[in-house]
């Protein structure tokens, strides 16, 4: 499945979950349904999947997770907070970069539009 299909789907099932939900819950509950609605699309949804560092000639599992997988190509950092920071951008930059994957959605599900919430990158 093409990425731009992917990520498509991605925010449409976001905006699906936002518009049912509204802001203002927790990032699990949002995560829970985010994964649900893209499994009945039928796409592949890791959740908290393990990402390990590779330093040097060792490979470290020091607990960071991917909020979600999707297609085993595009990870989903999702977010339930007042204000975004860059903080936030620098986290899934670095995440891109760790994997090896190209691509990336950060969604932050505490806003009144959650198109107000989305932001894409590309490593």
């Amino acid at each position: 499945m093409e990425v731009n299909v992917i990520t498509g789907q991605v925010v449409d099932a976001s905006i699906k979950v936002h518009q049912h939900l509204g802001p203002g819950l927790l990032e699990s509950a949002y995560e829970a349904c985010l994964a649900y609605e893209l499994r009945k699309r039928g796409l592949d949804v890791g959740v908290q999947v393990p990402l390990p560092i590779q330093y040097e000639e060792v490979q470290l599992d020091v607990g960071y997770r991917l909020d979600l997988l999707v297609e085993s190509r595009v990870i989903v950092e999702l977010k339930s907070v007042e204000k975004m920071i860059p903080l936030y951008d620098a986290q899934l930059l670095s995440y891109l970069k760790l994997s090896g994957k190209k691509i990336g959605l950060l969604i932050n599900f505490n806003v009144v539009k959650l198109v107000d919430g989305l932001k894409r990158f590309a490593n």
